[in-house]
């Protein structure tokens, strides 16, 4: 039995509608999602059936409205919150986001007292990061976690951190950034927030980010 191009578009548009609701990433969801339902409601008017037509149709409306909603609200607000030394939260959260956190090479047990700098990212009140630091020299520190929840994985979290927040590592003396990692998908998100791939004094491969 042949199937025809018809057939093939309709299979195409629920590959991807289903890939959509894979998506940890809100905008990412709906992004995929419009590219399905689009996909979906033409297929629909091609083949007659209309009810399949004009909801789809609805569908795709309805995420280019969400779409247009997220992209022209307001600026976020973004807070720094320190960790204390008795971090029973931030336990939790690592234990929470523990598989993720291994996905890109992460440890998930710290001693967040031994660390230099220690603190959670908010947005909007909401934590959705969580960053460690040791000091590698006078003036450099060792990125240790720069860790944000699927939620919040659009960059921001991260240009706030090395752009927005560079006078809170230069009023303690810190104009450099070290970091190590093999995880391809840390990497993209390190190159994206400016790090630059370069070896350290005993010729491993790491990422540095100058902020001064």
């Amino acid at each position: 039995m042949t199937i025809d191009w018809l057939e093939w578009l309709g299979y195409l548009a629920s590959l991807i509608v289903l890939i959509s609701l894979l998506m940890s990433s809100i905008i990412k969801l709906r992004w995929i999602n419009l590219l399905g339902s689009t996909i979906f409601s033409i297929y629909g008017f091609l083949i007659g059936a209309l009810p399949v037509g004009f909801m789809n149709m609805g569908i795709a409306f309805i995420n280019i409205y969400y779409l247009l909603k997220i992209y022209s609200a307001k600026e976020e607000y973004f807070k720094i919150l320190s960790i204390e030394n008795s971090p029973q939260y931030f336990n939790h959260f690592v234990d929470y986001y523990k598989k993720e956190m291994e996905k890109y090479g992460f440890k998930t047990k710290y001693n967040v007292s031994q660390y230099e700098i220690r603190f959670f990212i908010l947005r909007n009140m909401v934590p959705a990061g969580v960053f460690l630091a040791s000091k590698y020299d006078e003036k450099t520190l060792k990125v240790e976690l720069d860790f944000v929840i699927p939620e919040y994985r659009d960059f921001k979290t991260g240009h706030y951190i090395y752009e927005h927040s560079k006078g809170f590592f230069l009023e303690k003396g810190f104009t450099d950034f070290i970091t190590y990692s093999e995880s391809e998908s840390h990497i993209r998100y390190l190159t994206k927030v400016g790090f630059e791939e370069t070896t350290d004094h005993n010729g491993v491969k790491c990422f540095m980010k100058k902020i001064k």
